[in-house]
């Protein structure tokens, strides 16, 4: 009887344990929707559907049809359908396929929760029909580069998986049967790092498995673009190759790159914006992306990727909040900023892909800073005094950019200077076999 007594109590205790820690469990892991903070919606005022979007720049092609086309694209794999709309701007429709013509590819919405960056697709094409305009812009300048450049513009890339978004599932990111498009190219495709998260991104069952980067690559392969701009939200950066490692190319081309991204930041960003590699600069690496292939297989010029707007304080569970403006001032101020940041880079990349034998600087006079922009004035100002400045900050600003260019190219020089050396003598070492 006491035998039996002492088990009784003993499976009370134990009961009342087990009890007591399904109870803290609970109040940890199921929680009411109450304790969690809220979820913000899609803003209706500020943001098209995806199907008033695509109308909306179809009549914007229909009006002007002197320089716009479009065209749609389909593919097909295993039951999964993808369209891809393409609208082209040149000056003179014939030109089209003139392959002397400085070549721009842009794709938005890549990401299906990133709703801002097909907003820029459609104001960068409103720009180019002169339907909207860029203040403090030079028309004859901006006219003269527009002459001679042709632009591929993907307003939204990722079209099946907007439709999931917009119905509710706005932290959704990847195509409408789960994979992520940024992760489905060649390019170091499908190894995983610690921190790989299989919703976030599944890089699909093999490279090019999706329609959609199907459709892309088809697209990239016949343009043969010289700059490749794949445009995306989260943060505030202008990146260059590489995403899948911590460093960026060598040589000539990179360094074109690099001061590029590093006047638009200066420019249109306030120098605020991450600049450099997405491998190193992001925080993780991310493996299979269309950047990196663009580079190294397309063999394009220069290709970048553009993060237009991140709101770091937002929850990770409020991803539209997290991804896209929610007020009409920062709507209109990213739109705005990073339309002219684009002018800027079209400008800068036809002088740069000229022929190496036309040495004419760039005329940097002719481009706008972001106070220009927003605030719609010169940066020659009164100061307290009444007395007016002879844009002496504006040029020791931009005297302390190059400068740090300057030492940049510098360090790099004497690098690769010291490398070489170190390798000649260690060419005089017997190999060592790993």
């Amino acid at each position: 009887m006491a035998f039996n007594l002492h088990h009784s109590l003993h499976f009370i205790t134990l009961s009342y344990l087990f009890l007591l820690l399904c109870s803290c469990f609970s109040s940890i892991f199921c929680s009411s929707d109450n304790d969690f903070p809220p979820v913000t919606p899609i803003n209706r005022d500020l943001y098209r559907t995806s199907d008033a979007l695509m109308e909306e720049i179809e009549a914007l092609v229909n009006r002007h049809q002197d320089r716009l086309h479009m065209e749609t694209f389909q593919s097909t794999n295993k039951g999964y359908h993808a369209e891809l709309n393409v609208v082209t701007y040149c000056r003179n429709r014939t030109a089209i396929e003139d392959k002397s013509k400085f070549r721009i590819l842009l794709s938005f919405g890549q990401h299906a929760r990133e709703l801002i960056t097909t907003e820029l697709a459609l104001r960068i094409l409103s720009i180019l029909s002169e339907e909207q305009f860029l203040p403090k812009m030079d028309p004859l300048l901006l006219n003269k580069t527009l002459e001679k450049i042709v632009i591929k513009v993907v307003p939204m890339e990722n079209l099946n998986g907007r439709k999931k978004v917009e119905a509710g599932d706005v932290c959704e990111r990847r195509n409408g049967r789960g994979v992520d498009l940024n992760r489905n190219w060649s390019v170091d495709w499908g190894k995983k790092e610690k921190d790989f998260d299989p919703y976030e991104e599944n890089p699909g069952i093999g490279p090019f498995s999706e329609p959609e980067a199907q459709l892309m690559r088809k697209l990239s392969t016949s343009f043969e673009p010289h700059i490749w701009v794949n445009v995306h939200s989260g943060m505030e950066a202008l990146f260059m190759p590489y995403d899948h490692k911590n460093t960026t190319p060598s040589g000539v081309e990179s360094q074109k790159m690099r001061l590029m991204l590093e006047t638009l930041n200066h420019l249109h960003c306030g120098d605020r914006c991450v600049v450099g590699s997405g491998g190193g600069s992001v925080g993780y690496l991310a493996h299979g992306t269309t950047t990196d292939y663009m580079f190294d297989v397309a063999k394009v010029p220069m290709a970048f990727t553009f993060e237009i707007y991140g709101d770091e304080k937002a929850s990770s569970r409020d991803c539209f909040k997290m991804f896209n403006p929610v007020d009409h001032p920062t709507f209109n101020r990213v739109l705005n900023e990073w339309s002219a940041t684009f002018f800027t880079m079209f400008n800068m990349g036809a002088h740069q892909m000229k022929d190496p034998q036309e040495s004419t600087p760039f005329n940097m006079d002719h481009l706008i800073s972001i106070d220009d922009y927003l605030n719609g004035y010169l940066i020659e100002r009164k100061n307290r005094y009444g007395e007016k400045k002879e844009f002496l900050d504006l040029g020791l600003q931009e005297i302390r950019t190059y400068f740090r260019l300057f030492l940049l190219s510098s360090v790099m020089l004497m690098f690769m200077f010291c490398s070489r050396i170190a390798k000649s003598n260690r060419s005089h070492l017997p190999s060592i076999s790993l």
